[in-house]
């Protein structure tokens, strides 16, 4: 089956800044809106989703931004079962950087991830909104 059977399109892309306002305010003047901002307790950042039509970009303060070419930290995929995806990538022997499916309360209801490592070191996230 693989894990194409669960996977609907992108989630979002993940970029990491050293100056979450001035990043909000860079994207808002590009006509992307709010969507969610809250807090990953987990890793004690600010976070802001910014949408434009389809397209969603998670940001977070993180004070470790490389801030040159290629610092997209990770591009997450949506998914309508997170544990089939899961199952899937661990029979297809991906390189997991998550050794179990996670949680944070991020939107309405949360969301569950995991992230696998690509052939070219970029981590690709696994993310079902609950």
């Amino acid at each position: 089956m693989g894990e194409a059977a669960y996977i609907t399109g992108l989630q979002h892309v993940g970029i990491p800044t050293n100056d979450l306002e001035a990043t909000i305010a860079f994207y808002t003047s590009l006509g992307f809106e709010v969507a969610l901002r809250t807090g990953n307790p987990k890793a004690d950042e600010q976070v802001c989703f910014l949408t434009l039509g389809n397209l969603c970009i998670e940001t977070y303060e993180n004070g470790c931004a490389v801030g040159k070419p290629g610092a997209v930290d990770h591009i997450a995929l949506n998914v309508t079962d997170i544990e089939g995806a899961f199952r899937e990538a661990k029979r297809a022997g991906r390189t997991l950087l998550d050794q179990e499916v996670q949680f944070l309360p991020f939107w309405e209801k949360g969301v569950r991830f995991f992230t696998i490592l690509g052939p070219n070191g970029e981590k690709v996230e696994f993310c079902q909104k609950l």
